[in-house]
């Protein structure tokens, strides 16, 4: 079932809501002249109406059992924020010109995940368009934007956002959006978008005027969960199926990743996951371009990017949590909280060979088993990261890594992440080291609100036994702080850290033994802080060496055959490092020495 306003030209508008239980429901029209329409109702809850003289700007509310006005919950946007009137849209007459464009595949995506506000001084998504050329020259190939659906305020992380089909006023509104990803695919970049299915935000959210969109059968962080499997849930999920259609179609987004999927409660025989990714792999086939999920999951299940027909859910790709968790012990020495389950090369080794850690066994953090092999799973499918928005913002002090480890100890975190046989995604700022925070930011209206907001992340951080006042979330200081400061790229070390981010991805795109993601193809191996990653595709091998020590340390190779040439190594002055300790050509049983936090690749053919 299609609903909100659906625009066809010449003033012909279509309006459709689902409100089950309201005894009647009005169009209210308030510009550019106001008219109160009566909708009729039609089957399983819906509201109806056709209009000839409705154009596109025009606002409107539905007014609810004559009592009260609300603005559309599937409303494509909010001129003038959660609380006012919905405007109508017309996408149709957006120019688009990425015609050629039909996406890329998972395999071939090197993704760089952005917060629009914090990108760029304007914060805004036609400010970005001047920067896709740097992000094009590094080697990215997809741009993942965290949460534009309409939010309260002007800045947010975007995950309180209560109009999942509005594209935030203050970011430029649905034209901005469109002038954005068609730049990208002029570009050759495609564009994933964040998406949130688990939970609305409090400060806008009406869907509770409408109906039976939440059910009290389930507890989450964010109070009752949404309804995906009790009563009346078949036209909760029409509503977020039509969602994703909507970004794919009047957006031309090319992927959408799911925010935290282990908060979508449903028991359902068939679940909303799975359903979700049949109706996505229809349009794929309908459309004649590949449109792809991604899910953001902590659960380190295989079922849900493995198909059906394995009992999997379908979705084409997921975050690796592990992934991060080990890497980011390694380099840190961090263990409390979720890091308390992490900490040796061990796990760092498991997480390279297999794509995550935890495959069964009992987590001291969860104080039981957790996770199940990746069995039938491709690497392709995992998305790995050295750093992300979760993983930086919900420090308490949004420390980087830049903040938390030496320059030698960057370079190395981004070797294993680039260099892993998974797809790899890079958090905005990290290829030339960023040091301002990424903290967490809002601005809403309610004071009430703010307060529980300030107090609840306050407690959050008991568990990291932090100590001190986290920043204030909603101080105007706290989101400008939070900004990059772009000119950093054209200054030392940065520069550095960026020619050696942007060499890393040429190797990756060039060598034959990087480009394959076939588990078979690779042996990982560690040693006291030492892993050694033998990656292979037909004649071509190539031996990476990560090093997580604070001294120089001695390996002795266990090669096989000589003639193995170095072709990177992050110690060497070329690099500011230390100076390289290795030799240019390796060969069988020889004694290496290793500089500290340092990465090094052979190549032999």
């Amino acid at each position: 079932m299609k609903i909100g306003a659906h625009y066809f030209g010449n003033g012909r508008c279509d309006f459709t809501v689902w409100a089950p239980f309201l005894k009647k429901l009005q169009l209210h029209l308030i510009s550019p002249q106001e008219e109160l329409i009566d909708m009729q109702r039609g089957e399983h809850g819906y509201w109806h109406t056709t209009l000839d003289h409705a154009w596109p700007g025009t606002c409107y509310f539905y007014r609810l059992n004559e009592d009260r006005d609300r603005p559309d919950p599937a409303s494509h946007f909010q001129p003038n924020g959660v609380h006012q009137a919905s405007q109508i849209i017309e996408h149709q007459a957006f120019l688009w010109k990425d015609q050629a464009w039909k996406g890329i595949s998972i395999s071939e995506m090197i993704i760089y995940e952005l917060h629009v506000g914090a990108f760029t001084p304007k914060g805004t998504f036609l400010a970005i368009l001047p920067r896709l050329k740097q992000l094009k020259d590094l080697g990215i190939s997809a741009v993942e934007i965290m949460p534009v659906a309409q939010f309260p305020g002007e800045r947010n992380w975007g995950y309180d956002g209560v109009y999942p089909f509005a594209v935030q006023n203050s970011y430029g509104g649905p034209d901005g959006l469109k002038q954005l990803v068609n730049e990208c695919h002029k570009q050759g970049l495609a564009v994933i978008l964040d998406v949130v299915y688990n939970h609305l935000g409090p400060e806008g959210n009406y869907l509770w005027d409408y109906g039976p969109y939440f059910t009290d059968k389930y507890r989450t962080p964010w109070g009752q969960a949404v309804n995906f499997d009790d009563a009346y849930s078949d036209d909760v999920r029409n509503f977020f199926q039509e969602n994703a259609i909507h970004w794919f179609i009047n957006y031309h987004i090319d992927a959408l990743r799911v925010d935290a999927i282990h908060a979508i409660y449903d028991m359902s025989a068939c679940p909303f996951l799975q359903e979700l990714a049949e109706k996505t792999n229809e349009l794929s086939i309908q459309e004649n371009k590949k449109f792809i999920l991604i899910a953001e999951s902590d659960l380190d299940d295989t079922r849900v990017i493995l198909p059906p027909e394995y009992s999997g859910y379908g979705l084409h790709a997921q975050w690796s949590d592990g992934f991060h968790h080990a890497l980011h012990t390694m380099l840190t020495g961090e263990n409390r909280g979720y890091y308390m389950d992490f900490g040796s090369s061990s796990h760092l080794a498991k997480a390279l060979q297999q794509g995550v850690v935890y495959t069964g066994q009992y987590s001291e953090y969860r104080k039981r088993r957790h996770g199940n092999p990746p069995k039938y799973s491709h690497c392709r499918q995992l998305v790995v990261c050295a750093q992300n928005h979760d993983q930086v913002g919900n420090r308490m002090l949004g420390e980087r890594l830049s903040q938390l480890v030496s320059f030698e100890a960057l370079k190395l975190a981004a070797a294993v992440v680039l260099l892993a046989p998974y797809t790899p995604m890079l958090f905005m700022g990290e290829e030339y080291g960023e040091n301002a925070p990424f903290l967490y930011f809002v601005s809403h209206g309610d004071p009430g609100l703010v307060e529980a907001v300030r107090k609840g992340r306050k407690l959050e951080f008991e568990a990291f036994h932090a100590q001190g006042t986290p920043p204030d979330p909603q101080a105007m200081d706290t989101f400008l702080r939070s900004k990059l400061s772009w000119e950093k790229r054209d200054q030392e070390s940065h520069k550095t850290l960026l020619a050696f981010y942007q060499h890393l991805l040429n190797l990756r795109k060039r060598m034959p033994a990087l480009a394959t993601f076939n588990k078979e193809n690779i042996e990982v191996t560690e040693c006291n802080n030492v892993i050694c990653m033998k990656r292979h595709q037909d004649n071509h091998c190539l031996l990476c060496i990560f090093c997580f020590c604070h001294q120089n340390t001695q390996l002795m190779s266990r090669i096989a055959e000589d003639n193995w040439e170095k072709i990177l190594d992050s110690s060497e002055s070329k690099w500011n490092g230390p100076g390289s300790l290795l030799p240019q050509s390796l060969r069988m049983n020889a004694e290496l020495t290793l500089a500290p936090w340092s990465a090094s690749v052979y190549s032999k053919d």
